[in-house]
Order: C-alpha cells, then sequence, then structure tokens
C-alpha cells in the first residue's frame, strides 16, 4: 500500500504538537506500509519538500503562498493509493489529490480553524481562506483521524455534515523510550534554571491558544521560591511578541527566577528541562490533545493543565495533574486556579513526585506509537478493500 503523508512541519522544521505526530508517526508507519511524506519548506533528508517563498508571490498573504506550495504537493503524489494530510496547511493539497486521482483522502484533526478565530490576527483575510480549505477538506474526507474524542465532537459540532461514521479517535502517542527522565545538569546550569529550586516549566509556542498571558498573569502568585521556566518561541504575531516580552518585563521586577529561552531548544535539551520541573504548566485555552503533557508526564513531572478540549483524556486529575477549569469570560479565576493548583504541588513535593511516576506509567502503558501507527495503517486498508 503506496501512502502519501501531506504535512507543512517535518524535522528539522518542527514548532508544534502537529509537526511532532507527523514525525513519530511517519517512523512507525514506514515499517507498515510504503510511505512518502511530503511537506512545506526547506530541502530535507526523510521527505519531498515543496516551498512556500515561490518569489512570484513575494508579498502576498501567506495563505495564498500556502495554496501555491499545495498545488506543488498535489502534483507530486500521483502514485500513491491514499493521501494523508495534517492540518490545513496540507488539507488542500490532500483534497485536491482525492478529485485528480481519485484516490481516498484522511484527514487528521489537529485543530480547527473554527476553533480558534486568533488565527485572523496572523493571517488576516487568509484566515477565510484557511477555514475554506479545512471545511472543504473535512466535508470530503473519506476518513476523518480526531486525536481525542473532544477533537471528535468539535469536528462534528463545526461541521455538522460530516458522517459521524467516518470520524474515529487515534490519539496522539509518545516515544517513552526519548522522553524519559534526564538527571543530569548541564543543560538546566547553562540556562540559568537553579535545580535546588522548585521550578514551573511551560513549553510551547507564544500564540493565544496556548494561554501564554494567563501563565505569566498567574506566575505573579506562585510561591516565591519557585522558578517559572518559560520555553517559549515563535510568536505568532510582532504584536504578541512585544505583549509577551512586556508581561515577562513586567513578572521580572516582581520576582526572581523568571527564566525565559525563546530558541527552538533540541528535544534533548527539553527533556532535561522537564525532568527537573517540580510542575509542568499547559494553560491552554483550546487544546485537542496536547502532545506537550504526555512528554512532560514521560519525564516524569506532574502536570497542571486547563481543562480544555482533549486534555482530561491524557491528564489524570488528582493521579498525574491536577486539572483548572477555564472560563472565557473570568479569565481571572482561571489565574488563581492555575497559581494555587501550581502552589499546592510545590508545597508538596511528595505528591508532585508520586504524580509524576503515575504520569509516565500511563504513557508507556496507553500511548505508544507502534500501536496507534497500526490502528492507523488498519483506517487506510479499510478504505481502498
Amino acid at each position: 500500500m503506496r501512502v502519501a503523508m501531506l504535512t507543512r512541519e517535518f524535522p528539522p522544521q518542527v514548532y508544534g504538537g502537529a509537526g511532532v505526530h507527523v514525525d513519530y508517526l511517519s517512523r512507525a508507519l514506514r515499517t507498515l506500509v510504503d510511505l512518502d511524506v511530503h511537506c512545506l519548506g526547506i530541502p530535507r533528508d526523510g521527505a519531498v519538500a515543496h516551498s512556500e517563498d515561490d518569489p512570484r508571490l513575494a508579498g502576498a498573504n501567506p495563505a495564498l503562498r500556502i495554496f501555491a506550495a499545495n498545488l506543488e504537493m498535489a502534483a507530486g503524489v500521483e502514485r500513491a493509493q491514499v493521501v494523508h494530510s495534517h492540518t490545513w496547511y496540507a488539507n488542500l493539497a490532500g483534497h485536491l489529490a482525492k478529485l485528480l486521482y481519485g484516490v481516498p483522502h484522511v484527514v487528521t484533526a489537529h485543530s480547527l480553524e473554527p476553533r480558534r478565530p486568533w488565527k485572523e490576527e496572523q493571517l488576516g483575510g487568509g484566515y477565510r481562506l484557511s477555514s475554506w480549505a479545512e471545511r472543504q477538506a473535512y466535508e470530503s474526507a473519506d476518513a476523518i483521524i480526531a486525536v481525542s474524542a473532544a477533537m471528535r465532537a468539535d469536528v462534528l459540532d463545526c461541521y455538522p455534515a460530516v458522517d459521524p461514521e467516518r470520524v474515529r479517535v487515534i490519539p496522539n502517542g509518545i516515544d517513552t523510550v526519548q522522553y524519559a527522565p534526564d538527571r543530569r545538569t548541564d543543560v538546566v546550569d547553562r540556562l540559568g534554571i537553579d535545580p535546588a529550586r522548585p521550578s514551573v516549566a511551560f513549553v510551547g509556542r507564544i500564540t493565544r491558544q496556548k494561554g501564554v498571558p494567563h501563565l505569566l498573569r498567574a506566575a505573579a502568585d506562585f510561591d516565591p521560591k519557585a522558578q517559572l521556566v518559560l520555553l517559549a518561541g515563535a510568536p505568532d504575531t510582532p504584536e504578541l511578541a512585544a505583549e509577551s516580552a512586556a508581561a515577562v518585563d513586567r513578572l521580572r521586577a516582581e520576582r526572581d527566577g523568571v527564566v525565559w529561552v525563546q530558541e527552538m531548544l533540541p528535544r534533548e535539551d527539553v527533556i532535561q528541562v522537564l525532568t527537573h520541573a517540580t510542575v509542568f504548566c499547559c494553560p491552554s485555552i483550546y487544546e485537542p490533545q496536547g502532545i506537550v503533557n504526555l512528554e512532560a508526564m514521560a519525564c516524569e513531572t506532574a502536570v497542571v493543565a486547563s481543562a480544555v478540549g482533549g486534555i482530561p483524556e491524557v491528564v489524570q486529575d488528582g493521579r498525574t495533574g491536577l486539572l483548572v477549569d477555564y472560563d472565557e469570560a473570568d479569565p481571572a479565576a482561571f489565574e488563581r486556579g492555575l497559581a494555587e493548583a501550581v502552589n499546592t504541588l510545590v508545597a508538596d513535593p511528595e505528591r508532585a513526585a508520586t504524580m509524576g511516576l503515575a504520569g509516565r506509567a500511563r504513557a508507556v502503558e496507553d500511548y505508544g506509537w507502534d500501536a496507534l501507527a497500526r490502528r492507523t495503517a488498519e483506517v487506510y486498508a479499510g478504505l481502498i478493500g
């Protein structure tokens, strides 16, 4: 069975959960199917790259440049028996390939444009284009894979024309050999993190979705002995970058121990930071599943997270972490809840450690990539008979 996987992100250009998903899923799938990966961006090993930077579209809206690359991507998958696209950045290519070659199109739902209205800050009118491309792909797809039950419900709510029988749940996974505790201190020492002090870590992009402004306001009420470690970069817009920098400056004026790393660190560096964190904090206001919570759990770190989307399906409240309700109408209550949950675990490191052990056990037992790849290959096989 020859499968073409279509994605924006592929190593080394991975900046979000969808890219992590494609990276590990493609590795496991290569043992089961004849897989070609098509991505956007610079040439690289393991994938066919399609440039987003056509000079004829210099200065054009980013969505138009993405669409141009999607046309090239669709032209390059004529030998595939199944096409499988990830996010709107590649959904149009998958939809066009389905129409052009008469092959099944599988979509993995990592997030949905109707649930991310803040993307208009980044794309302007291109947000209407990304939303259109996603709708076309979802409503015509032969199968949709949702990364959580909550994501499945969102798909059916946003796109009621989709047949529920075509939407099945296969969660994101985690490589628990790679993501495992690293007790060394060379990375945390280099970054200026004191391993003798408790720390609260965040890993993610600076985007409205990830709730960074909520975290920064909550951190003003964190236990003074706790450090805040932000591995946070790739802001959606210059305005959001400036807003975040000002918030960090205000926080640093109120407390010490604020470490902000803005560049994307290698995975092994992130793993060591997660291992040494007392608590990993995920303040997302929208999260279909949240691979980063699994990564923290695999490193034996307790999680404090918002109870949104698919997060409660991963983080077991009271066992592997603490969940905090999010109410868009009362952000201050959410921020107080984050601070209270973090302080509860900082004050009780034994409880935090017990949650960390339970989190790793859950990651190992329930989220292995080999099993998830087999389930994905079964979806393909069911479509081509």
